[in-house]
């Protein structure tokens, strides 16, 4: 019999933070595809399976084009009309248009241009852990260590004056933290626009060294530049400061992987991309079908909606042994946190640079650092958040 689920589940168990809502994972278990209902009647496709979300982030018969995704998944918006994403909002466009704003930023983001800002990263993580230790012995790690990092770190590579980071942090945190009203959303977006057109102004009258002044150089018009700097700002900021604070609170929650961690920082390397599987804070994505498509025994009729869970994708129990178990020492890696296809994530290499420098020196730098609250008191993300995290990371330690 067909599975069929008419809301989509957003409740996790209690006592289990970093793990899918239940119904999700059942549906995992009804099979890889189940139909889904959206709430303005639409009949689309839920996707949980690792090999059918693989299959159709690389299927260029599945659209990212914004204006087919009409259908919320927990929100009945009517028949409003979605206008094409923005100049150079690049996540939600299909190539040839995707590939205009990515294909000037890849050389900026390679291996080993993320490998080369490792010494920066190691000194603005030592910078926090003196002050979050100056100023301890308790904290709260978001605003302490999880949110300031990676702000600091994109902030620069992008060229934003460094007085400026609150300003982003602030404005991020309302896009993409599931609790601002339609007015403020509007309010934070106009506002970032606003401070993006005037950097975009400055960089052009006087290039500077970073990203943003080189995108100058090339045939993207002000308001292009201006959705480039707007995705790569939140992308860069927002999933690697929620995978720090949730990944240190996931590693407290298991104190022998914890302690495995900081016996060998060699471990760090697997540590990261076991985190990033077990977490997946980017919860899930969406696909419109372009044409009749067979998908899992299913046939996905053209304009049909499908909803990608990357977390129960990355808890697959076909494709990862134990999957819902933490192991830092796991060996079937391949994990779908970072996407898979065209789209796949284009700044995953300098996430994995401060995660890799970042959860080490926090545990070496604290080696009692433990929850000053108990677990189920920790403050959690509303599950409507497109990246999932923690709000707050209450911590202490011994001095």
């Amino acid at each position: 019999m067909e599975h069929t689920l008419t809301t989509l589940p957003a409740a996790r168990r209690p006592g289990c933070p970093f793990d899918p809502p239940e119904e999700l994972i059942q549906a995992r278990e009804h099979g890889p595809i189940s139909r889904y209902i959206f709430p303005d009647g639409h009949e689309g496709w839920l996707v949980t399976g690792y090999d059918l979300v693989r299959s159709v982030l690389a299927d260029s018969r599945f659209s990212s084009r914004k204006e087919l995704m009409r259908h919320h998944p927990l929100i009945d918006y009517g028949d409003i009309e979605v206008p094409p994403a923005p100049p150079g909002e690049f996540l939600l466009m299909d190539d040839p248009r995707h590939s205009r704003y990515r294909k000037p930023l890849v050389g900026k983001f390679t291996v080993r241009r993320m490998r080369l800002l490792t010494e920066r990263v190691e000194q603005v993580t030592a910078e926090h852990l003196d002050a979050m230790g100056e100023a301890g012995p308790s904290a709260d790690l978001v605003t302490a260590f999880a949110r300031p990092i990676p702000s600091v770190i994109i902030c620069e590579l992008l060229g934003v004056p460094y007085e400026d980071r609150g300003f982003f942090q602030e404005h991020i945190d309302k896009f993409l933290g599931g609790e601002a009203g339609d007015e403020e959303l509007f309010a934070a977006y106009t506002a970032t626009q606003q401070y993006l057109a005037e950097l975009v102004a400055a960089k052009r009258a006087n290039p500077t060294d970073d990203v943003l002044s080189d995108l100058t150089d090339t045939d993207l018009t002000d308001e292009e530049l201006r959705g480039v700097a707007l995705i790569l700002l939140a992308a860069g900021f927002d999933t690697t400061a929620n995978m720090l604070a949730l990944g240190t609170f996931a590693l407290l929650r298991n104190p022998e992987q914890l302690a495995a961690l900081r016996a060998d920082p060699g471990l760090a390397d697997g540590a990261v991309e076991e985190l990033l599987r077990y977490l997946s804070v980017a919860k899930q994505f969406q696909r419109v079908a372009l044409e009749d498509v067979e998908l899992g025994g299913r046939t996905v009729k053209a304009g049909a909606t499908v909803i990608l869970s990357y977390n129960t994708a990355n808890r697959d129990p076909e494709r990862f042994a134990d999957p819902h178990a933490l192991d830092l020492r796991r060996q079937d890696g391949g994990h779908l946190a970072f996407g898979h296809g065209i789209h796949q994530c284009l700044g995953q290499q300098l996430a994995r640079v401060e995660m890799r420098v970042a959860l080490p020196a926090l545990l070496a730098r604290f080696p009692t650092l433990r929850l000053a609250v108990p677990a189920e008191e920790v403050p959690l993300r509303p599950e409507i958040a497109d990246i999932y995290g923690v709000k707050s990371l209450p911590v202490t330690w011994d001095v």
